[in-house]
């Protein structure tokens, strides 16, 4: 696993060469971690998940922390992370669900299912929902693989029972396509399609693919191919807890507001279920669908958990207490910073200003140079969250969004959303007498 120039400088953090010890010690241990300060979350998450096994599922407040912590952690190490969203914005609304996030919440599970390392991350409207068992997940998932037989005719019927949409090129999650010995399948599994060729009845190569160029992107020993489940179904439900390995690290920041939260949720669905006792279609019932508090916390004490955060659940076989504060506000004020990096200076910190592109870094270094003191600092093109200073380490990490109170865009990614739009080279490579059909007139 790769890491950033800020990960390498945290390397040797008595903090957290602690916790890692501990972790490895003790795989159900309770710890608590206090006074984690801005981006130093990720850090502490990243050093600790570094070389470890086992699945690390990550529960933040709500989605946009979680989404900011995703994207921190990427940065940091460099290395896939999972994102778990939840499906639909209310209980029972099947209408409002949306596809893009259960291609996710599917490659989750069944990344879990075939017991690979990840590391998910979440929040508290995600989990509230269950999801399939795993033997449902197992019973309705087509694993293939290179020389497998399988004729074109089974792979068809397949796609046909689990109510894949067949069309002549393959653009979301749901569809395949088939021309001559190729079928292309779309997966609610995976984020790329799969190109799957056929000699005979044996299968020669499965690939994936860009849906805009068509190009291959990666060679496949093996792939699963998986329907999108019914949210509201009948079948069996569990949650995403269920699907964790009992050796895996839960880490939840404010245990007692994640169960409110689920408390809440909960209260709500029970309320629009009661609404819903007059309508023919039968519904059922809340606890079967989703998970409430009380039940959160009762499936977290079979785990090795982390609480960071504010307020603490469990009892703590350990604590660790960071001696660190969040990044001071500059209100765009230059001299302000400058008269903090000097005063950091001169105690020993090591000052370093985190800087979105190599734009940003040359700006700060012009406003530097015109000052006439000399300043000490070492700029990082490193884009995260929020800042912090580091008492332990005395080191100072300054975001420039933060210093230019400029806001900070998280990185979602929609996976298939953008595949249905027209590429700017396909746009300047029309000609006149080119035929094209508009979406809404035809």
């Amino acid at each position: 696993m790769k890491s950033s120039p800020l990960y390498d400088v945290f390397l040797n953090h008595p903090c957290f060469d602690s916790i890692k010890s501990c972790f490895e010690k003790n795989a159900y241990a309770k710890f608590h971690v206090k006074n984690v300060q801005g981006t130093q979350n990720a850090l502490l998450a990243a050093h600790s998940v570094k070389n470890i096994k086992r699945p690390q599922l990550f529960i933040l407040q709500d989605k946009e922390e979680a989404t900011y912590f995703l994207n921190d952690l990427e940065t940091l190490t460099h290395t896939k992370v999972l994102f778990y969203p939840s499906s639909c914005r209310r209980p029972y609304q099947l209408e409002e669900t949306d596809n893009a996030n259960i291609l996710l919440r599917t490659e989750v599970l069944n990344s879990l299912h075939q017991k690979k390392q990840a590391i998910i991350v979440s929040y508290p409207e995600a989990i509230f929902e269950k999801v399939i068992s795993q033997d449902e997940l197992k019973n309705f998932s087509l694993e293939v693989k290179p020389k497998d037989i399988i004729s074109l005719d089974f792979m068809t019927e397949c796609m046909e029972e689990y109510q894949f949409e067949r069309v002549d090129f393959v653009v979301e999650p749901g569809q395949y396509s088939v021309r001559g010995g190729i079928v292309d399948v779309f997966s609610f599994s995976s984020e790329l399609p799969f190109r799957i060729e056929f000699f005979d009845e044996e299968i020669e190569s499965i690939r994936t693919f860009d849906i805009n160029t068509q190009l291959s992107k990666e060679t496949k020993t093996k792939v699963s191919i998986v329907p999108q489940f019914p949210i509201f179904s009948d079948n069996a439900k569990e949650s995403i807890l269920e699907f964790l390995p009992k050796n895996s690290k839960v880490w939840i920041k404010d245990t007692e507001s994640t169960k409110e939260v689920l408390n809440n949720l909960f209260e709500k669905a029970t309320k629009h279920f009661e609404g819903l006792k007059n309508n023919p279609i039968k519904h059922l019932e809340p606890d079967t669908l989703f998970l409430d508090g009380n039940s959160l916390l009762n499936q977290l004490q079979h785990f090795g958990l982390v609480e960071f955060g504010y307020r603490f659940y469990f009892q703590a076989d350990q604590q660790f207490e960071f001696h660190s504060s969040p990044q001071p506000c500059f209100n765009k004020q230059f001299d302000l910073l400058i008269d903090k990096l000097e005063e950091s200076h001169n105690k020993g910190y090591r000052n370093f200003i985190l800087c979105s592109g190599k734009e940003q870094q040359n700006r700060f270094e012009n406003i530097i140079s015109d000052h006439e003191k000399e300043v000490h600092f070492t700029p990082l093109i490193l884009s995260v969250s929020q800042g912090f200073i580091d008492h332990q380490l005395k080191i100072c990490c300054f975001t420039d969004h933060q210093i230019f109170e400029r806001y900070h865009k998280f990185r979602l990614k929609t996976r298939f959303a953008d595949k249905q739009a027209i590429s700017i080279k396909q746009l300047t490579s029309l000609k006149a007498g080119d035929y094209v059909t508009h979406i809404d007139h035809g």
